[in-house]
């Protein structure tokens, strides 16, 4: 009789070690999937961000809360495939300002209303930023995700300092 039961701890055993295996697997796909990292090039979004600096950015918006007004996104163009990282300046229904209104935007067709459903995204370093004043609203398609983190270290001068 006792070489009866052993079998059966052993199919528990791979059984629990299987389950385990499947919650990696899930997990690393749920990452995989809803998380990435993005290294910040250019000065459009200076002094928040320096060129080289690195951020994490989801889409899991249930998990990270939707995208609203000055959240930074990071966003990949339908037109050309650049990928751009922006701080929301306004959503869908609200009004943008005569100073941020897109460049080809007239005065005589009133106040721009951004279009439902979509976002208009500002660089923090609006004199080098090119961004919604340029290319418009965007629509959630052209958006990669929302920056949840960034990663913590040197100052990119002393980074820079360290490699000579």
């Amino acid at each position: 009789m006792e070489r009866a039961t052993q079998p059966k701890k052993r199919k528990v055993i791979i059984t629990g070690f299987g389950l385990f295996l499947l919650f990696i697997l899930a997990f690393s796909l749920f990452a995989y999937f809803n998380f990435h990292t993005i290294e910040v090039s250019g000065e459009s979004m200076q002094p928040t961000f320096d060129p080289g600096k690195r951020v994490m950015v989801s889409k899991a918006y249930w998990l990270v809360g939707d995208i609203k007004k000055n959240d930074i996104v990071v966003i990949k163009r339908l037109s050309d495939g650049e990928i751009l990282i922006k701080r929301v300046y306004a959503t869908g229904g609200e009004t943008v300002d005569f100073y941020n209104i897109p460049e080809n935007w007239s005065l005589t067709e009133g106040e721009y209303r951004v279009p439902d459903g979509e976002y208009y995204l500002l660089g923090d370093n609006r004199p080098v930023s090119e961004d919604s004043r340029h290319f418009g609203s965007v629509t959630p398609q052209e958006i990669v995700g929302k920056v949840i983190a960034v990663r913590m270290g040197l100052p990119s001068n002393a980074t820079a300092n360290a490699k000579e």
